[in-house]
Parts: structure tokens; C-alpha cells; sequence
């Protein structure tokens, strides 16, 4: 069994109680708050213990830490613990200035810190075999990317494996938009009473220094809605990555389409 405790008490947080309380069987968790009030709301909606007390914490001898506090403190409250010689779990972003990043490199690089950041879409399943398929050489060399799926840092890790130009350096040139949009979804359950909501969307041409571009179109109501869609293109020299399908020619230059992972459960699609 694993124990850990979860520093952190807003929504992102109670996953890792749920986990918990799911699998008791594997985990044993505590949540690590900063009010009493705090400590009621958690303890109620995942039925897993909580204190605002650290020594109390600790008390379950976790095998690591798991930090969701938000994005402003994530690295200052990783440093906290690593400099207490536990292994940390955070979530994205891992720092939220070039300068946070930097200073948890050099923890692990200097002391070895065991640092493991979640929400890593490119090993999503459909997503990692369709990048495995550009990086094989399949479709061939990629030239042009569009992507209308997840927000800024994981839009930005996509698109550099979708057009394999990791380090090189961009132009980028956009706009916001600000539409109306009936809300469907929500982070709290669906919503069908016809009350619209605001879509901030970002649409941004991106030229990398190779000669290659992307378009990066998102608006935050996509990961919550029924009426708007997720999509990523990668058009490469011999064939085309287009959501859930591939198009390419095989070595006899005869075209061919292949359904990525035709058999994945619904929970993992996108």
C-alpha cells in the first residue's frame, strides 16, 4: 500500500482523494489544508481524512507528496517538500515562471529530487500512438499543424511532437475573440436550461524557425461542452494525422487510412 498525503484542497485536489478512497485497498491519503473550513469541505465531498495540522500529515508516513495548490505557488510548495526529502507529485504547470522551473531543475538535478508531473497529454493513448505515427516517418515530414484541443503550455508541448521542432525558436502572432455560447457542460455537471456563457477564444499562428507553422485555436468551453468540438491536423509530405485517422501512402505510393486505436474505451477518447 502507498500512503501520501495531498497538499491542496480546491477541485484539482479531491481527484487524488477519490483515487483514494476508491482503492483503499493500494492507498492510504490525507489531505494537508489550510482552514478548518477547508478541512470540512474535502473530508465531505471525498470522504478521506483531513487536517490543517502538517505533523498530523505526516503521521501516515506517506511515501510522497502530491502538491495541487494553485498555479502561482505549485513550485514554492514542491521546494517546501523536496527540501524535506519526499518525492513530489505535482500538477501542470510544475513552475510558473521560467525562473520557478529552473529552480526545481536544479533540485533535482543537485539533489536528486524525484519530481513527477501529471497531466501529460502527449501520453494520452490516441494521442501518443498518432505522434508515435508522425515520428516513425509514416506520414513523413510534418510542414503544417493545427490544434484546437487543450490550453497554452499543453497546446505548446503537442504541437512541438506533432511538428518535431522541439527547441526551436517561434514567431507567434493572434488575436482573442469573445462570443457568446449556450452553456451545455460544466466542471459541476450538464446544464440544459439555455443560459449562454462567455467563449474567450485564442487563435494563434505560430512560425517555427524551420519553415514550419501551426495554428493554435482554443476557447476553455471545449473541455466542458456538447456543442463544440476537439480537433488536431499534422499534413506531412506522405500523409495526413486528422483526429482519430491517419492517411498516407505505403512504400508503393498507394494510399491507405487507419483508424487510431478503434478500440479505445470512450472514457479515453478525445
Amino acid at each position: 500500500m502507498l500512503s501520501y498525503v495531498i497538499v491542496g484542497s480546491g477541485y484539482r485536489s479531491e481527484y487524488y482523494g477519490r483515487v483514494a478512497k476508491t482503492y483503499p485497498e493500494l492507498f492510504k491519503a490525507i489531505f494537508l489544508c489550510r482552514s478548518e473550513e477547508k478541512v470540512r469541505l474535502v473530508t465531505e465531498h471525498t470522504g478521506i481524512a483531513a487536517t490543517t495540522e502538517i505533523y498530523t500529515a505526516l503521521s501516515i508516513k506517506p511515501d510522497f507528496i502530491v502538491v495541487a495548490v494553485d498555479r502561482e505557488h505549485v513550485a514554492d510548495v514542491a521546494e517546501e517538500w523536496i527540501l524535506r526529502g519526499f518525492p513530489i507529485v505535482v500538477e501542470t504547470p510544475a513552475g510558473s515562471s521560467l525562473e520557478k522551473l529552473e529552480r526545481l531543475w536544479e533540485l533535482q538535478e543537485t539533489k536528486g529530487a524525484k519530481i513527477v508531473c501529471c497531466e501529460q497529454y502527449h501520453r494520452q493513448p490516441l494521442l501518443a500512438n498518432g505522434l508515435s505515427a508522425v515520428s516513425s516517418g509514416l506520414l513523413g515530414n510534418p510542414s503544417t499543424g493545427y490544434l484546437s484541443l487543450v490550453h497554452d503550455y499543453h497546446a505548446a508541448s503537442l504541437l512541438r511532437r506533432m511538428l518535431m521542432v522541439n527547441g526551436e525558436k517561434y514567431v507567434l502572432h493572434g488575436e482573442r475573440k469573445t462570443t457568446p455560447v449556450i452553456e451545455t457542460d460544466s466542471r459541476y455537471g450538464a446544464s440544459f436550461d439555455g443560459h449562454m456563457q462567455q467563449e474567450v477564444r485564442d487563435i494563434v499562428h505560430i512560425d517555427y524557425e524551420s519553415g514550419k507553422s501551426a495554428v493554435y485555436d482554443f476557447a476553455s468551453v471545449e473541455y466542458r461542452s456538447y456543442i463544440r468540438s476537439r480537433h488536431l491536423t499534422v499534413r506531412c509530405d506522405r500523409g495526413e494525422w486528422s483526429d482519430r485517422i491517419l492517411y498516407y501512402v505505403d512504400k508503393d505510393n498507394l494510399p491507405q487510412k487507419k483508424l487510431l486505436l478503434a478500440d479505445i474505451p470512450e472514457k479515453y477518447r478525445i
